[in-house]
């Protein structure tokens, strides 16, 4: 009697925290990011290599189309490291074309300043003067880009943190724009996929977005088309990784 009580309570907090799960994700669907600006916002995503785009920010990508944000990219290098630059850019404009991102909105930076080389640490002051005449230029509402820990560690990714946070401590960007960051979590977290839901509902301070499974579908189409990076374990990280399905990001 004792084992059947104890997995009868065991039952009962399983079906609490998966409805506890469900309630949160319904209403945060339902409602709108707390702090992002609203509809027709001009929003800037601000990546260091072609397939950025779609293997880390797809969810956000998407989740600010559902809002009808204005998407506008800019990539600080043609992702040469391999000598596969003029095709990895071909390559971005499709992906960009599966997740809304018009190609007139799209300025990828090829020059010797920004190599792709996760063993050059980019001038953080080249970077933030070329970022902020872009959010100038652009009447750019929000800024989004990676966190301190860049997702992967990458230095490239790391550098567009530096950039952004100089300009926004320094008060620099325009009034009114915004800038988030996506979260970096550790490698448990990273390849549990959905299961990472219940710790992201727990651990995001600011906003979330979490696709469905249509775009899901969408976002794993955009990643296809790289085909270029799609090596064997890319295409375990289309499976497993939770930034296929989920973004948590925090404002600076």
């Amino acid at each position: 009697m004792e084992a059947v009580g104890f997995l009868c309570f065991v039952a009962a907090v399983v079906a609490w925290g998966f409805l506890w799960v469900w309630d949160s994700w319904e209403r945060m669907r339902s409602q709108e990011p707390a702090g992002v600006p609203g509809d027709g916002s001009k929003t800037l995503l601000v990546i260091a290599h072609p397939d950025d785009e779609a293997m880390f920010f797809a969810p956000t990508l998407l989740g600010l189309a559902r809002l009808r944000h204005r998407l506008s990219l800019l990539c600080f290098s043609a992702g040469n490291y391999y000598n596969q630059g003029e095709m990895r850019k071909k390559e971005l404009l499709q992906s960009c074309d599966v997740l809304g991102i018009p190609r007139s909105s799209i300025m990828i930076i090829d020059n010797r300043d920004f190599p792709d080389d996760p063993g050059v640490q980019w001038d953080t002051e080249r970077v933030a003067g070329t970022l902020l005449q872009h959010v100038e230029a652009n009447g750019i509402n929000l800024v989004v880009t990676f966190d301190a820990g860049g997702v992967s560690g990458h230095r490239n990714h790391v550098a567009l943190y530096a950039a952004v946070r100089t300009l926004h401590s320094e008060g620099k960007l325009p009034k009114g724009c915004s800038v988030l960051t996506l979260q970096s979590v550790n490698v448990l977290r990273k390849y549990i996929s959905l299961l990472d839901l219940p710790f992201s509902l727990l651990h995001t301070r600011d906003v979330l977005f979490v696709l469905t499974s249509k775009e899901v579908a969408q976002a794993k189409r955009a990643m296809s088309c790289h085909r270029s990076q799609l090596l064997w374990f890319r295409r375990l990280y289309l499976l497993f990784s939770r930034y296929m399905r989920i973004n948590s990001l925090h404002f600076l």
